[in-house]
């Protein structure tokens, strides 16, 4: 039968150790909680440190890709970026034991700076304990002493309890600490992108991307290229011969995310119609006279950038259909093949014919026309942005003045008032030609002289009817301004122009903006 006293001391012993597997556990729950070095420090400073009784420690890392360690977390923060070998008698001692291994901290001469740093403090022995091993992680926990003392049972188990979560702790922080610089390096990349983006689209003056203007209507190009830049959509843009549609192109294209491909161009108008679809889509040894080896289409060469079809209103019509399926289906055939070749190229066309008038003569398919017509942009023809007429000037004045190498510095008053009374009916490239002829008649420092020819100097009402076919657009707003002006400049109401144009108040609304039709247009 036992005594009273053996079972007194038993049941100190049982709660003794409930003690000690509570306090593990609250150990183990504070360490699972901590995110950072900081909050890891100052649980080791504050929970361990009172139960165990040491003075100062060090935790050491490696990882099974090096043979070094380096200092995980250490009161001298002049070791925290230094690196030791693994083979130092030190940590290498631990990481080999089973069991906790004692330093004699005077003894040891060949130490670590980060132990002599320890011993200049007055600490006299420490002890080392490997902890378990977590995805190629291997970690130590140095406690040192100032006074000679002999680690206790009970602080041994207690360490040994919570070793695991120890190591789990240290290898959480590492890569919460990756995490964060990954993250970091994003956000700083995320703001160079953006910061680039705002300065490309960002008009200086009246130069957006290479094109010259500030008129109202050139803002709304303008705008409408930085909207689109950034996605994947097809582009179609309209317009008069001059008026800039290939730089259009170039500016979405150096806005894309993919401006730092080749954009592919392509003019369908000069390439003859027995050689298009080779030079679209490419063709294999032998499928005709002449393919003595194969050819990459220009589709396949824009893989992963843009592609520009210029004067896509002269593709014959039986090479339509293919193009459609590229556009639908993202896939190719070369010439004398029979593989489908996947394609990822976005597609910018452009063109100065009404394509709407052409599908209307069959000249156009209609499918094309409408997968083709995702995001149209009409530029303006010259006349309809005299204010750019004397700028755009300048700018080639400028240009061909330097590379003739003659001093003109401007336009006679005369000159500016004939140029923006100019009809301009080969728009931009006309006004580029006109100048640069001037140039070289020029005599003094000023233009004072520009001959136009007979056919610019009629009656401006002559020339739009005789030579100029309007766009839609233009139809679309001179009928709104005939409404309006009848309406008395009224939109909404039984007497307004959205009733007479069958359309909700909101939505002529819109239209007139998008036209840029303004009270000034239409009210006396």
């Amino acid at each position: 039968m036992q005594k009273p006293t053996d079972n007194t001391a038993i049941t100190q012993r049982l709660q003794e150790r409930e003690r000690e597997q509570m306090l593990i556990m609250d150990i183990c729950t504070a360490l699972s909680q901590a995110l950072n070095k900081n909050e890891f420090g100052t649980i080791v400073n504050t929970l361990l440190k009172e139960n165990l009784q040491f003075n100062n420690f060090v935790i050491a890392s490696s990882y099974d890709s090096k043979a070094e360690y380096r200092i995980f977390y250490s009161t001298d923060k002049s070791t925290d970026s230094k690196s030791y070998p693994e083979k130092d008698s030190f940590f290498d001692r631990c990481t080999d034991s089973a069991d906790i291994v004692s330093f004699d901290l005077k003894s040891d001469l060949k130490s670590p700076d980060y132990i002599q740093n320890i011993c200049e403090k007055g600490f006299r022995n420490g002890i080392g304990i490997g902890l378990p091993y977590i995805k190629g992680n291997r970690n130590v926990l140095f406690l040192f002493f100032k006074n000679a003392q002999t680690f206790s049972r009970e602080s041994s188990r207690i360490l040994k309890g919570i070793a695991t979560q120890l190591s789990i702790t240290i290898r959480n922080i590492e890569l919460t600490t990756q995490n964060e610089t990954v993250f970091a390096e994003l956000e700083i990349l995320k703001k160079n992108i953006s910061k680039k983006r705002e300065e490309k689209t960002t008009s200086q003056n009246e130069d957006f991307q290479g094109i010259i203007g500030s008129s109202d209507a050139m803002k709304e190009v303008y705008e409408l290229i930085s909207q689109v830049a950034f996605s994947n959509s097809t582009v179609l843009i309209l317009g008069e011969t001059g008026t800039g549609k290939e730089l259009v192109a170039n500016a979405i294209h150096s806005l894309s995310e993919v401006s730092n491909q080749k954009m592919i161009k392509v003019n369908c108008a000069s390439i003859p119609e027995s050689l298009i679809e080779s030079e679209l889509f490419g063709h294999e040894k032998g499928a005709f006279t002449g393919a003595t080896e194969q050819r990459i289409g220009k589709f396949e060469q824009a893989e992963n950038s843009t592609i520009f079809l210029d004067e896509i209103g002269e593709l014959p019509l039986e090479l339509q259909g293919k193009l459609l399926r590229v556009l639908q289906e993202k896939e190719i055939e070369r010439v004398g093949g029979n593989k489908s070749i996947k394609v990822n190229a976005r597609v910018i066309a452009a063109t100065n014919k009404v394509l709407e008038k052409e599908v209307a003569e069959e000249r156009f398919r209609s499918d094309l026309y409408y997968r083709l017509n995702v995001y149209p942009i009409c530029l303006p023809a010259l006349r309809d942005r005299k204010e750019d007429i004397v700028v755009l000037g300048n700018f080639f004045l400028k240009k061909h003045a330097e590379k003739m190498e003659k001093n003109i510095r401007g336009f006679s008053k005369k000159v500016q008032k004939s140029m923006i009374a100019n009809a301009w009916l080969g728009n931009v490239r006309e006004l580029e030609n006109m100048i640069e002829r001037s140039i070289l008649f020029a005599k003094d420092d000023k233009i004072k002289e520009m001959i136009f020819p007979e056919i610019a100097i009629a009656s401006p009402g002559n020339l739009v009817n005789e030579f100029y076919t309007k766009t839609l657009q233009e139809v679309e707003k001179e009928h709104i301004l005939k409404v309006l002006k009848k309406c008395n400049g009224r939109i909404s109401g039984p007497q307004g122009a959205a009733v007479l144009l069958g359309l909700p108040s909101t939505t002529l609304a819109s239209r007139m903006r998008k036209l840029g039709i303004k009270k000034e247009h239409f009210l006396n």
